[in-house]
């Protein structure tokens, strides 16, 4: 790499490395030290590729290469998997529908399967479409379709009462 390109390449990391690390924390199932490690894999690849890079949006490519990343760890992790416990419920006493709204989606979120979290983040955390979101995780629409309304039916099921999202509207 020239220095032209590791001067460039340097500061683009330094103006979106804090965006990254946060979809990658989404990714990663709030596990803060794996968000950071999947980020610092993405841009090693992306560097060695960035004098060559003929993309207009190396955001968007750096993501893709997160994306893909992690879902080759879920697939490696599926092989020996552990059993994971259920954490136990906590009965929250604050009023602020906003606040216990934040907490029951965070808990909820994470018990949803990796597949099913990553369409999440990408199509209402990321804001892309349907066909966007299976570019990203190179899989068909319909799945992306699937996951979606697997993962929507299964936090509307956990989160239980639909107080909860009438309190959180007003």
């Amino acid at each position: 790499m020239d220095e032209y390109a590791r001067r460039q390449f340097g500061a683009f990391v330094a103006d979106r490395a804090p965006t990254l690390i946060r979809v990658a924390y989404l990714l990663c199932g709030g596990d803060q030290h794996a968000a950071e490690d999947l980020v610092q894999n993405a841009l090693v690849k992306t560097a060695t590729r960035w004098s060559t890079l003929r993309h207009e949006d190396p955001e968007g490519y750096i993501r893709t290469v997160m994306y893909r990343e992690q879902v080759s760890r879920w697939r490696r992790s599926a092989r020996g998997r552990e059993l994971l416990v259920e954490p136990p419920r906590e009965v929250l006493a604050d009023q602020s529908g906003h606040v216990d709204l934040r907490l029951a989606m965070r808990v909820h979120l994470l018990r949803l399967p990796p597949a099913q979290r990553a369409v999440l983040v990408l199509r209402f955390f990321e804001d892309l479409t349907e066909t966007q979101a299976a570019q990203v995780l190179g899989c068909s629409v319909g799945t992306v379709r699937s996951r979606t309304h697997r993962a929507v039916s299964r936090l509307r099921e956990l989160l239980g009462d639909e107080h909860w999202l009438t309190e959180a509207r007003t």
